[in-house]
């Protein structure tokens, strides 16, 4: 099985769209309790493309099988190096190494768009999310006790952080 990493395209929306809406009715990794539609799908893919951050996707013989993405972690200039990732993978498709594969891809990616820290905001405090995120560098740096409430019970949000590049040994290059 070879994976293949590469941006995603508008003609991916589909696929995208639909590996989440199974997250989104099935799991708590995400807060959100409504799948977003194909349009909204292609909206983001145009979006991110337009501000220069890294949308990509997993394929197996030419088939979506995961994607993730790069946001700046808040909408304030300050934050203007600092991300927020977000990864899922079809669910009949985990414990396949496109996870680890997907977010080693983005970190290179987030890089490469001069964010220097990147932050995984981890709904549900997902085991196998921490653990993936884990073996890719990140380190825990904060847990947020019962922030969401999704099929029937409370939610915990960890948070989990790594440096890109120079991190903050040097001042960006606008600064």
């Amino acid at each position: 099985m070879t994976i293949v990493i590469r941006s995603a395209r508008i003609a991916d929306a589909a696929s995208i769209a639909a590996i989440y809406a199974y997250h989104v009715l099935h799991g708590t990794a995400t807060y959100e309790t409504v799948p977003p539609s194909v349009a909204d799908t292609e909206a983001k893919i145009r979006n991110l493309a337009g501000r220069g951050w890294p949308f990509l996707v997993a394929c197996i013989d030419a088939e979506v099988v995961g994607y993730c993405y790069a946001t700046q972690f808040r909408d304030r200039p300050a934050y203007a190096f600092a991300c927020e990732d977000s990864i899922y993978v079809a669910h009949d498709r985990l414990d396949a190494g496109i996870g680890r594969a997907l977010l080693r891809a983005l970190i290179d990616a987030a890089t490469i768009s001069g964010f220097r820290q990147m932050v995984a905001v981890v709904g549900g405090a997902e085991p196998a999310s921490v653990a993936l995120h884990a073996s890719c560098g990140f380190h825990q740096v904060g847990r947020l006790a019962a922030m969401g409430w999704k099929a029937g019970k409370w939610l915990d949000t960890v948070y989990m952080q790594i440096a890109l590049g120079d991190g903050s040994t040097t001042p960006p290059p606008s600064a």
